[in-house]
């Protein structure tokens, strides 16, 4: 394994937030998961923002994490397509349940704009 076999952790939710965990590895999971394989720059221009050093970065982890695949097909000019592993397919639906948390967070937020904070008495 990749960069995660060098970490010590002290549960899996540590462990899973360190392999899909930043601001760039859960949207390259989303867009390869439901939109399937793409090439370097269709995974760019799908992620405004992203420096393409930190795209080759954040692909180069995911590929030691064995996440996502790369395919390197021996043509002139090279091609190299992502996809994701059997592994990889396997956070989806953890990438889907946060989707939709977050989208009702969002709500949430949205209806009680003019609270700045909620309180729950649930003990």
């Amino acid at each position: 394994m990749g960069q995660i076999q060098v970490k010590e952790f002290n549960c899996e939710k540590e462990l899973t937030l360190a392999v899909i965990g930043g601001k760039w590895k859960m949207l390259i999971l989303w867009h390869l998961g439901k939109e399937g394989t793409k090439r370097f720059n269709e995974l760019k221009s799908l992620m405004p923002g992203i420096s393409q050093r930190m795209l080759v970065t954040q692909l180069r982890e995911l590929e030691a994490d064995c996440i996502v695949h790369r395919e390197v097909y021996p043509v002139v000019p090279p091609k190299v397509e992502y996809s994701l592993t059997d592994l990889g397919i396997t956070l989806m639906p953890i990438l889907e349940s946060m989707y939709s948390w977050g989208k009702e967070y969002q709500t949430f937020i949205e209806t009680n704009e003019n609270n700045t904070a909620y309180v729950s008495t649930t003990k």
